[in-house]
């Protein structure tokens, strides 16, 4: 039993002892808000990333439809929980997790009135060949082939949700997707094989070697060109917080800078961050990779920027820079 006196108005950020949770959660203490934290901390370390802002409730994921039951009074739900790997090869319990519990939320919302934000992603884009377009209408979404199981489940809720609106059926008063890009920063250390390119340059860096790159597997496109569109962990907490509070917001909106920038210039943004000269390395792309490896993103930005979010993101060098010389490069990298 979960055993929890919700005195205030609170909100629940369902994997906020995760990357973009932990950053998220740091933020809204930090503005006065309090927060019910749902996730797992484990036997490893992803309790370091709430370290310096111990949260007042930790509840996990078996708990939390118990605990919903009983409506509590909270300001939002944002739902960052997922099972995100790229690789991940569970179907049955990616889609129990991505999407079931995400339509649980949602309906849970739009019974109590409650905000809703939940994590989609840029994977939903597949190759990028039917574009970068936030288009909640059924017949965009359909045009979307996502190259992975963990894409494919995104994708598949973005779609549900498409369909409950077009059905007129009930929704959150105010709801939001938002489908991140390439996310880097600190707190992300416990995401194994998912953690950041800039994070696992700078550890090349530092062990001595050269920044290794993949060769492009794309015919007429030179090794390092592949492109992302790369954002910093503090210009996609400043929209999470806007999309928290703006008006008559709900939709699916991009969350990346609307500026692709190549692995090249991510490499060189580390070397110049860690004050040396670029050395990179070029070495052959993985065969389970191969036709699966994304060679452009960018998010188109304009519906964020309508609804009226005016953030200055931060360029890539600044980011990791900021990165590597507050976080990485300190003995505390913690958040």
């Amino acid at each position: 039993m979960v055993h929890l006196h919700i005195s205030t108005r609170m909100i629940l950020v369902t994997g906020g002892a995760g990357f973009i949770g932990s950053n998220l959660h740091a933020a809204l203490r930090a503005s006065g808000r309090d927060c019910i934290i749902v996730d797992w901390l484990g036997h490893e370390q992803k309790w370091r990333n709430l370290r310096h802002t111990p949260p007042s409730r930790v509840i996990t994921p078996p708990q939390l439809a118990e605990f919903l039951s009983r409506a509590p009074r909270l300001e939002a739900v944002i739902h960052l929980g997922a099972i995100s790997e790229t690789t991940a090869t569970d179907g049955d319990l990616v889609w129990q997790t991505n999407v079931e519990l995400s339509q649980q939320l949602w309906h849970w919302c739009a019974a109590h009135g409650t905000r809703f934000i939940y994590a989609s992603s840029a994977a939903t884009y597949g190759n990028g060949a039917a574009g970068f377009a936030d288009d909640m209408s059924i017949p965009a979404l359909q045009k979307l082939q996502p190259l992975n199981l963990y894409g494919w489940s995104k994708h598949a809720f973005d779609l549900w949700v498409a369909g409950q609106i077009e059905a007129g059926a009930p929704t959150p008063p105010a709801w939001a997707g938002v489908k991140f890009f390439n996310v880097y920063g600190p707190n992300e250390y416990h995401k194994g094989k998912m953690i950041s390119v800039v994070k696992v340059k700078h550890d090349e860096i530092i062990a001595g070697g050269p920044v290794r790159l993949f060769k492009s597997d794309q015919p007429g496109l030179p090794d390092g060109a592949q492109q992302r569109d790369f954002i910093y962990i503090d210009d996609v907490i400043a929209a999470l917080l806007f999309l928290l509070t703006a008006p008559g917001i709900s939709g699916l909106y991009n969350l990346g800078t609307g500026l692709a920038r190549t692995y090249a210039d991510l490499a060189r943004a580390v070397c110049a961050a860690n004050g040396l000269a670029p050395n990179i390395e070029y070495i052959d792309m993985p065969a389970n990779l191969r036709g699966q490896y994304q060679s452009f993103t960018q998010a188109p930005m304009h519906r964020l920027r309508a609804a009226g979010f005016n953030h200055q993101f931060q360029t890539l060098e600044q980011g990791v820079g900021s990165y590597i010389q507050n976080f990485l490069r300190q003995e505390d990298m913690y958040r």
